[in-house]
C-alpha cells in the first residue's frame, strides 16, 4: 500500500506491506478518534479491516499499525481462542516491533520507552505514559497536556468545562471544576487548553 508510505518512517514501507499482503486485511487511514488511534475489526464476508487514524506522527503511526496487524495475525491463527490482549497477542506484537526496534527507525527517547513497553505491552500504548510522552514529543501540532502546567493555574478540558490544577496524587492530576467545586482526577497526558 504505497498511500502508508507518507505515514510511517523510512524503510517500514516494505515489512508493513508484506503483512497486508499475508493477511489480506484492508487499511483505511480514518479521521481523527480521541478514545483510539486504531482499530481492527472483522468485516462482513469474512474480511477484516483496520483503521488508524491520520493525524497521528509517523513512530505513533508504526507502533498502532503493528499493534492492529498482531491482532490480525492473532485472529488469522486463534480466532476466538486468544484474548485480545492476552499471552498470544503480546507475543505476536512484541515479535513484530523486533523488526523495528533500531535507531534506523526511532529516535533515542522513543526506542527507549518503547524498550521497557515491550517488555509486557499494554492493550493500549496510550496507557504507558512514558511511551506516549516520547512518541508525543514528534507531533507537528503539540498540544498542551496537564502535565505542562504548574498548581493552582486554570484550564479548559476538552468537555469545556474549566478547573484549576490542585496537584498531583500517585499518578493522576487532583483538579477541581471552577463553579461546581467539584473534584476530578486527570490523566497526566489529558489535552488541555490553557484558560486566559
Amino acid at each position: 500500500m504505497k498511500e502508508l508510505e507518507n505515514y510511517i518512517p523510512d524503510g517500514t514501507l516494505t515489512q508493513i506491506n508484506n503483512w497486508i499482503e499475508e493477511l489480506g486485511v484492508v487499511i483505511k487511514i480514518s479521521k481523527e478518534r480521541r478514545t483510539k488511534l486504531g482499530d481492527f475489526r472483522l468485516l462482513k464476508g469474512g474480511g477484516h479491516q483496520i483503521s488508524v487514524n491520520y493525524n497521528l506522527n509517523k513512530y505513533a503511526f508504526l507502533i498502532t499499525i503493528t499493534h492492529e496487524l498482531a491482532h490480525a495475525f492473532v485472529w488469522k491463527k486463534y480466532k476466538e481462542k486468544a484474548m485480545p490482549h492476552g499471552e498470544k497477542w503480546k507475543n505476536t506484537f512484541k515479535g513484530m516491533m523486533l523488526n523495528f526496534l533500531n535507531p534506523a527507525v526511532f529516535p533515542d527517547d522513543i526506542l527507549k520507552a518503547l524498550s521497557k513497553h515491550l517488555i509486557n505491552p499494554k492493550a493500549s500504548s496510550l496507557s504507558d505514559m512514558n511511551l506516549t510522552q516520547a512518541v508525543r514529543n514528534y507531533d507537528k501540532d503539540k498540544k498542551n497536556t496537564i502535565s505542562d502546567i504548574m498548581d493552582g493555574a486554570t484550564f479548559i478540558a476538552q468537555n469545556g468545562k474549566i478547573f484549576i490544577k490542585l496537584g498531583k496524587m500517585r499518578k493522576r492530576y487532583k483538579c477541581q471544576e471552577i463553579g461546581t467545586e467539584k473534584i476530578y482526577l486527570f490523566n497526566p497526558l489529558a489535552e488541555i487548553e490553557l484558560s486566559s
